[in-house]
């Protein structure tokens, strides 16, 4: 009887722990929203207990639904990067421009 221990093998060692890239073919909005990562720069917004809870419904659905294990920052920078890409693209009649003009009665 060994006291040795039991080692795994090199096929173990040595597998595969990402999964296989599969190419995206959607179209690519020119600025993309940053990835999980340490950032430098914060802000601070204030959102009502309505948005806060939408935010959550919203980070839970992609979980759930699309199987995204997002955080709720992640989710905020994205919208914004989308929002931003959409000014740029089309200007005085973006989706940002529409809502700002709407809340404020013009």
């Amino acid at each position: 009887m060994t006291r040795r221990a039991p080692l795994p093998g090199a096929a173990e060692l040595f597998r595969q722990t990402t999964p296989p890239v599969v190419p995206d073919t959607r179209p690519k909005v020119s600025r993309g929203g940053s990835p999980r990562q340490k950032h430098d720069t914060k802000i601070t917004v204030y959102v009502s207990d309505e948005e806060l809870l939408a935010l959550e419904h919203a980070r839970l659905s992609l979980r759930a639904k699309h199987g995204l294990g997002v955080d709720r920052g992640r989710v905020v920078r994205e919208a914004i990067a989308v929002l931003l890409a959409d000014l740029e693209e089309y200007g005085e009649d973006s989706m940002l421009v529409r809502r700002l003009r709407q809340e404020s009665g013009q």
